[in-house]
C-alpha cells in the first residue's frame, strides 16, 4: 500500500539507482477541470488542457503539511532544489516519505522552477538553523548533496488518500508515461491536504 500511493512521486524516476542520473521524469500539474473512470482533464497555468488515462488500480496520495522536525536522520525525501554556486542545493519544497519506502532515489532535472533539479535521498546530519531552517546531508546511490532548507518552504509528509477526494476544481500533480496508444498515463495522483496545491 505505501508503495503504491507514494508511486505518484517516482513512478516513472525509476532508473535512477543507476550510476548516473536518469532523464527528468514527465509530469502534469494544474486543476481538474473533467473527470471519468478512467480519465481526468488538467489544466495548467500555461497552454492547453491535458488528458491524462489513469491505470486500473490507480491510486491517491495527499501531501499533508508537516514541521520541519518531520525530517529526520534516516528519512528519505525528495526535494525540488536550486543548484547554488557553492555545490549545495536550496530547497523549493521537500516531500518526505513513509516509513520504509524508498522511490525515486538520485538527482535530477525538475521543471518546478527554470534550471531546477530534484534530489530523492536518504538524510544523514540534520543541522537546525534560525527560525526552522534545517541544512540537511542527502545521499543517493551515486552521490551525495548538501541541501539547505529555508524556513518558509513547503514540507509535506506522503499519506494514503481516497479517489473520492479528486473532483473538479482539485489541483493535481501527476508523473506521466506515454501507453502503447501514445496517451498520457498515471498511476497515481498526488492532491495537497483540505485542497492546498501539491508543492512539487
Amino acid at each position: 500500500m505505501l508503495r503504491t500511493m507514494a508511486a505518484v512521486v517516482a513512478v516513472s524516476m525509476a532508473g535512477a539507482a543507476h550510476a548516473q542520473a536518469p532523464a527528468a521524469p514527465s509530469v502534469v500539474r494544474g486543476k481538474v477541470t473533467a473527470m471519468d473512470a478512467t480519465s481526468l482533464t488538467v489544466k495548467g497555468d500555461k497552454g492547453p488542457a491535458t488528458r491524462v488515462g489513469l491505470a486500473p488500480q490507480w491510486s491517491v496520495a495527499v501531501m499533508k503539511p508537516v514541521t520541519p522536525d518531520a525530517i529526520q536522520p534516516g528519512s528519505f525525501i525528495g526535494t525540488a532544489e536550486m543548484p547554488q554556486k557553492d555545490g549545495t542545493g536550496k530547497s523549493l519544497e521537500v516531500h518526505v516519505f513513509p516509513p520504509g519506502v524508498k522511490m525515486g532515489e538520485g538527482h535530477y532535472g525538475w521543471d518546478l522552477k527554470k534550471g531546477s533539479m530534484m534530489t530523492n535521498g536518504t538524510v544523514g546530519q540534520v543541522v537546525a538553523g534560525k527560525k526552522g531552517t534545517r541544512q540537511l546531508q542527502v545521499s543517493y546511490s551515486y552521490g551525495k548533496r548538501t541541501i539547505n532548507v529555508p524556513a518558509n518552504v513547503p514540507i509535506v509528509q506522503i499519506a494514503p488518500g481516497q479517489r473520492s477526494q479528486v473532483k473538479v476544481g482539485t489541483p493535481v500533480f501527476m508523473v506521466v508515461q506515454k501507453g502503447a496508444n501514445g496517451q498520457l498515463m498515471a498511476g497515481s495522483v498526488s492532491i495537497g491536504e483540505n485542497g492546498a496545491k501539491p508543492p512539487m
